[in-house]
């Protein structure tokens, strides 16, 4: 494969184009996925899918405005016959979209230790996140009965080797790197140095990455890549900065991100000219007690909201709703 690691940042070079007429475009993506204790130890038994039936209502919530939702599901989800039901509705319908995304310590063959270095497929030798990954893929197309086009690593865990294995399998887009954040502490990925627009991983411009969107906000925010990872281990300067205005990493999220965050982030991001930006939330937040962003039910209205007023920003300032079928008719190959 001609392109280079989709760990290191790209060059400029490789800076994806979009046809005129495209203008600013807003994707929603969902890491749609089993429940499970964050702050336990992974492991492939003792999680949820209770969450499921409430999808239905952010399908209808993200029809009411327009928007057509993106579903990365994992190995669990696409074992629910529920699940298969509410989002195969809507794939039949044209009303959202599907993709894949690998948590390993849940999904087959289980050929490896589960642990935290593990639990980014990227690290697994190649075979065995190529395996994953097939296994995936394959039960994806049967059960919705359409062939993904879309990827992202849980815990955004590329590799060494993910390309080359997302190429072969026909994956056009990725949608994995969350510029901005460093998981190296973690024995994951540094995305810190990775931009928010979209590029292309090789030059044969087969493989498209769609950056989650993270912006820098505040009187530094042109300084954010080199500050931020001086913060890393000084939390308590990190707060300070926040909070008086001089630097904020704002990701585009429900999730922990306020709404008057989100506007903040929304505005850098649009002011920026970023061609596709991509906000994202986790399945079982459309829930109660999955995560820790939605613990009571004023909290998951608070979600909605947040997508409602977020969306409707975007709206307002010309940024409408987009899908993998636009972008892709749109990119400039």
């Amino acid at each position: 494969m001609a392109g280079q690691s989709m760990l290191d940042p790209p060059s400029r070079a490789q800076q994806a184009e979009f046809h005129e007429g495209f203008g600013q475009r807003v994707l929603l993506t969902v890491d749609t996925e089993e429940e499970f204790d964050w702050d336990a130890p992974f492991s492939k038994d003792g999680h949820g899918l209770t969450h499921v039936p409430a999808i239905a209502r952010f399908q209808t919530f993200c029809e009411e405005l327009g928007v057509s939702p993106l579903y990365l599901v994992d190995w669990p989800i696409v074992q629910s016959d529920v699940a298969v039901e509410i989002i195969g509705e809507a794939l039949a319908r044209g009303a959202a979209e599907i993709g894949v995304q690998l948590h390993p310590w849940v999904n087959p063959p289980h050929d490896e230790e589960i642990n935290t270095p593990n639990s980014f497929a990227g690290s697994l030798p190649a075979e065995l996140e190529a395996a994953k990954f097939s296994h995936l893929h394959e039960a994806i197309k049967t059960r919705f009965g359409t062939d993904p086009l879309v990827y992202r690593a849980g815990r955004y865990g590329l590799g060494p080797n993910s390309a080359n294995m997302l190429r072969e399998s026909g994956i056009a887009i990725d949608t994995s790197v969350r510029a901005n954040f460093n998981y190296s502490d973690r024995h994951g990925p540094n995305y810190s140095s990775h931009p928010l627009t979209p590029y292309w991983v090789d030059t044969e411009k087969s493989l498209l990455e769609l950056p989650l969107t993270s912006v820098f906000w505040g009187m530094l925010r042109r300084q954010g890549k080199f500050i931020t990872p001086a913060l890393r281990h000084l939390p308590s300067l990190a707060s300070v900065m926040s909070r008086t205005g001089l630097l904020e990493r704002i990701p585009l999220t429900p999730e922990g991100v306020s709404a008057e965050e989100a506007i903040r982030g929304a505005d850098m991001a649009i002011d920026d000219g970023l061609p596709v930006i991509v906000l994202s939330l986790h399945s079982p937040s459309l829930d109660l007690g999955h995560t820790p962003y939605v613990r009571s039910a004023e909290e998951l209205e608070q979600l909605y909201d947040w997508l409602r007023i977020v969306l409707g920003y975007f709206a307002k300032h010309g940024v409408k709703p987009t899908t993998i079928a636009e972008i892709m008719r749109s990119v400039v190959r």
